[in-house]
C-alpha cells in the first residue's frame, strides 16, 4: 500500500532518518544506532519511509541498505515553494513596522 509522503513526513523521527540519509545510503542498522529507540521501531519507520517512496531498500548479500528517494520529496517542495513568497513579502512588511516604530 503506497503511503502519503506528507503523511510520513509528519513524525519526527522519519523526518530525522531522512536527513540522515541525505547525506549516503546506509543499513539498517547504520541508522540505528543514531536513536535510542529498539531495532525493530527503527524498521516500522522505514517501512513507512519505503511505502510512501521517500525511501528504497535494497538487498546488498546480507545486508539491507536504505536509499533517499528525492521524486516525493520534489512534490512537497514545489507545494512548499509556492507559499514562499507569501512570507518573504510578511516579512517585509514586518520589517518595514519595525524600521518604522525604532524611528519614533
Amino acid at each position: 500500500m503506497r503511503r502519503d509522503p506528507w503523511q510520513a513526513l509528519a513524525d519526527p523521527t522519519r523526518r530525522q532518518i531522512i536527513d540522515i540519509l541525505s547525506k549516503e545510503p546506509l543499513t539498517i542498522n547504520a541508522i540505528a544506532e543514531n536513536f535510542n529507540i529498539s531495532r525493530p521501531a527503527i524498521s516500522k519507520q522505514l517501512k513507512i519511509l519505503e511505502a510512501s517512496t521517500l525511501i528504497t531498500i535494497e538487498q546488498q548479500g546480507r545486508e539491507r541498505i536504505c536509499s533517499l528517494s528525492l521524486a516525493p520529496l520534489e512534490e512537497v517542495a514545489t507545494w512548499v515553494k509556492q507559499y514562499e513568497l507569501f512570507w518573504l513579502q510578511k516579512l517585509d512588511r514586518l520589517d518595514d513596522f519595525l524600521k518604522k516604530e525604532n524611528k519614533l
